[in-house]
């Protein structure tokens, strides 16, 4: 078989940094250091080629303007390339592998999101193994050449999971990530296992990149005791198009008629609202309980399954497509690459 083709593009974060031996600071590495790092990558049949954001930053102040120019350079590269692996902080890995899944439309090839706890030059770092099975798994493909992974998905410590089932789950540990909803697409050890079927399949077709994302989008945290009037100061927001509202156990909420009263104001000004646990595991069911059953009567959108982070995403791509509210209210309900169990 030819030899397979894998971009890396480095957006910034833990993983592409290299501490300067006289004072310490970290600062971002190119290709050539990267494979001095890792000269395991001499060994890999892989043809590399990388390219990086002209300043890279931290996942902390990535931005929606961030995750389309990821998609704009897969779609440059798209053709010259078998695979491809963005290096990324982990601290908003989700969001951006969440928003690349709805941005990359007809993808069929691997983009593989990976970062590290640790430099890269550290002697104890998780980076290597990361970076090195991210690359693998960019690359593997069946008999016919066609991708074995054809989605986004994230790789992090021996597991790889599809990108927009994802939640970052500690600040310390090298298993930071988890998919509480679905089922791991891969595990790394002796071998690199696949679940097949957990698998998206591969679609044949151009590729299609989205170039807008809507950020007029916010999230409100439910707790014990929180005031109708700060909600209804965070709703009255200008030119705020949406909320996602993390609500408590199966998607239920305070039945204080102020409260209630403060919804109905912000969905007669048009303002969607979406209803997501605040849950590691399992899913929203509006009107189970009394509960939530004012929700259900304001039109409050469920997100079920969904993670915080594919409901906030979704949104701003629905958005930035220009959807009514008919289509958007249809579209959130749409599993589109797998981000929801129909």
């Amino acid at each position: 078989m030819n030899q397979r083709s894998i971009l890396i593009i480095y957006t910034g974060g833990t993983i592409g940094m290299l501490a300067d031996p006289r004072t310490g600071a970290l600062r971002p590495m190119d290709l050539a250091h990267l494979e001095e790092q890792v000269p395991e990558l001499d060994r890999m049949n892989v043809r590399l080629g990388s390219r990086s954001f002209e300043t890279p930053i931290d996942s902390s102040d990535m931005r929606p303007a961030d995750w389309v120019r990821i998609a704009q350079i897969i779609g440059e590269d798209y053709e010259s390339y078998d695979g491809f692996v963005v290096l990324h902080g982990s601290d908003t890995m989700a969001y951006t592998a969440s928003a690349l899944s709805y941005l990359l439309e007809g993808l069929n090839k691997p983009v593989i999101l990976t970062g590290s706890q640790l430099p890269i030059g550290t002697i104890r770092t998780d980076a290597k193994e990361n970076l090195i099975t991210a690359i693998e798994v960019a690359a593997a493909c069946d008999e016919h050449g066609r991708a074995t992974v054809p989605e986004v998905a994230v790789y992090f410590e021996y597991s790889l999971y599809r990108g927009n089932r994802t939640v970052k789950v500690h600040a310390e540990r090298f298993e930071a990530f988890r998919s509480p909803n679905y089922p791991r697409l891969a595990e790394a050890g002796v071998h690199l296992k696949y679940d097949r079927s957990a698998i998206l399949p591969f679609r044949e077709g151009p590729l299609k990149v989205h170039e807008h994302m809507n950020d007029q989008v916010g999230v409100i945290r439910l707790f014990p005791g929180i005031r109708a009037e700060w909600i209804r100061h965070a709703l009255s927001t200008p030119g705020l198009r949406a909320v996602v509202l993390t609500t408590f156990g199966s998607g239920n909420g305070p039945t204080d008629p102020a409260f209630v009263a403060v919804l109905r104001e912000a969905r007669e000004r048009g303002i969607t609202l979406v209803n997501a646990t605040q849950c590691f595991g399992g899913q929203v069911e509006q009107g189970r309980y009394t509960t939530s059953q004012a929700f259900v009567e304001l039109g409050v959108l469920s997100a079920k399954d969904m993670t915080v982070e594919a409901a906030v995403t979704k949104l701003m791509f629905l958005l930035g497509q220009g959807l009514g509210t008919n289509e958007l209210v249809e579209g959130f309900g749409t599993s589109i690459c797998g981000e929801v169990t129909a």
